[in-house]
């Protein structure tokens, strides 16, 4: 037998085993899982994608290496620092390879910056990309209602923050308080933050449920970590996007988020927003106090002024009796010229009078007189055709008018109303007849009535009426008394003894006040 070479460099195939390209990777992939199944890399994030499914495919790099990483969905949902290109991070996973790349990389579970520096550099380059969009400009910001009428606080309800601001709105002014809970750390926090502000800008004003007047975002103090929520994108969107003037109260005063630059006014601790939203009670119950003093001690003064002006003026004023003497002797001059200047008047016209009845005389009279009637005698002649011409106008027009009157719209109108009148006098005799029947039925009722009430019926049950001298008699005594009696059945009268009774003097139908047996 013939020995095989199994050197690499050797002419023959050797013993060595073969492998499949599957074999080959899935013994890489174990070998690497094996070794490092849990791993921390840290390195600045370089490349970021994330397509349409919801992953997130980075690398992680350093000066002299590239590590090519992947978050899936449900964990980039959860993570608390988003990947940014050019930031720092600390990233927890398990190492993995990919076979259809020939390629490996990390499945990434958490991530952190890399140490507050980190942060810092991560918080400057957000804050400079939503200054230069023009998020914390000073024209985008509103001014603060003076006295708002109900107050929106979004804070965790049950922290101290919440009572020192309730504290400090029941010592300065009392105000209604809408409280909407919210984490204030924590991936919950961004997206509770801002879908607190945006629920309390979709309010309707004076709604079963108002909308505020004023917001308060409010957390106490902490780290950058504990703060990083207030740094977030969206809550920092939603507080520029808000309708509402916004205070941001986040931290003490050395604390300073993205937030405090979008918000309307930021304070520096959360009892701080309280005293900005409203003013001091007492402070304005004294302002006013003073102003209404001022107010009357004005108008006083005012009036002392006014006074003693019309005062002074009043003494340079003549008195009303020397401002009637001149009026009163013009008065007395003319009252005094008055009758001679009547006699004047009388006399002048008096002359015109005799001068214009001078001129007058029959002569004159009958000339005028005579003119008139020639003028009257020139005019008769022309009279008469002038009267024919305009008898033959309107006669003319007049036949021209009957000339365009036909009977037919006559007799149409007369049809027509003789129509209207038929049935109108059907429906008299319809409703006559209707009326009559209802009366007829009523007098009907009525005579039933009356007779089912009248003594008669009684009568003929074999009830009898009797009568003594022609009064109803009711007694035994009565009876023995009365002269005759005469008895009243259904079907006539008995007399018993006496005479007849006198005429009238018990009607059919009508017994007085007697008994029936």
């Amino acid at each position: 037998m013939d020995l095989i070479d199994d050197e690499p460099g050797g002419s023959g195939p050797g013993n060595t085993p073969e492998f499949t390209v599957s074999e080959i990777s899935g013994a890489v992939k174990r070998t690497i899982e094996g070794e490092f199944s849990y791993v921390r890399v840290r390195g600045e994030v370089g490349r970021v994608s994330r397509p349409r499914s919801g992953h997130v495919y980075l690398d992680l790099k350093d000066d002299r290496s590239v590590l090519s990483g992947v978050v899936w969905k449900g964990k980039a949902a959860q993570l608390e620092t988003q990947p940014e290109e050019g930031l720092e991070v600390i990233a927890t996973g398990r190492l993995t390879t990919f076979p259809g790349q020939s390629k490996y990389q990390i499945v990434i579970e958490t991530i952190r910056p890399a140490g507050q520096g980190a942060l810092m550099a991560m918080l400057e380059k957000r804050r400079a990309a939503l200054a230069a969009e023009g998020l914390f400009d000073d024209a985008r910001k509103r001014p603060l209602p003076f006295l708002p009428e109900i107050v929106g606080v979004v804070t965790s309800p049950s922290g101290a923050v919440i009572r020192d601001i309730l504290h400090r709105l029941r010592d300065r002014f009392p105000r209604k308080v809408l409280i909407w809970p919210v984490a204030v750390q924590g991936a919950a926090c961004a997206p509770e933050v801002a879908r607190a502000i945006e629920g309390f800008n979709r309010m309707t004003p004076g709604g079963a449920l108002p909308r505020p007047d004023v917001l308060i975002v409010a957390r106490g103090g902490g780290s950058i970590e504990d703060l990083w929520g207030f740094n977030e994108e969206a809550v920092v969107r939603a507080a520029a996007a808000s309708d509402i003037p916004l205070i941001s109260a986040v931290g003490h005063e050395t604390d300073t988020t993205l937030i405090d630059f979008a918000s309307d006014r930021r304070a520096p601790t959360p009892t701080a927003a309280a005293e900005i939203a409203v003013p001091v009670r007492r402070d304005l119950l004294a302002w006013s106090e003073e102003m209404q003093a001022r107010l009357v001690r004005a108008v006083t003064y005012r009036l002392e002024v006014r006074g003693q002006r019309l005062t002074d003026l009043a003494r340079a004023l003549p008195r009303p009796e020397s401002l009637l003497d001149g009026p009163r002797q013009r008065l007395d001059v003319a009252g005094d010229r008055l009758p001679a200047a009547l006699v004047r008047g009388v006399q002048v016209r008096r002359v015109a009078l005799s001068e214009a009845s001078g001129s007058l005389r029959p002569a004159a009279l009958r000339a005028r007189a005579g003119e008139c009637r020639r003028a009257l005698g020139a005019l008769a002649p022309r009279l008469a055709p002038a009267l024919d011409r305009s008898v033959a106008q309107k006669r003319d027009a007049l036949g021209a008018a009957a000339g365009r009157l036909s009977p037919r719209p006559i007799r149409t109108e007369i049809a027509r109303r003789g129509e209207r009148v038929s049935d109108l006098s059907r429906r008299l005799d319809a409703a006559f007849a209707k009326t009559t029947a209802v009366q007829r039925q009523r007098l009907d009722a009525l005579d039933r009535l009356r007779e089912s009430l009248g003594y008669e019926r009684t009568l003929e049950r074999g009830f009898a009426v009797v009568r003594g001298d022609g009064h109803v008699v009711t007694t035994k005594a009565a009876a023995e008394a009365a002269s005759g009696l005469e008895i009243q059945f259904h079907d006539g009268r008995l007399r018993l003894g006496g005479t007849s009774p006198r005429k009238g003097a018990a009607k059919k139908g009508t017994p007085e006040q007697g008994s029936l047996f």
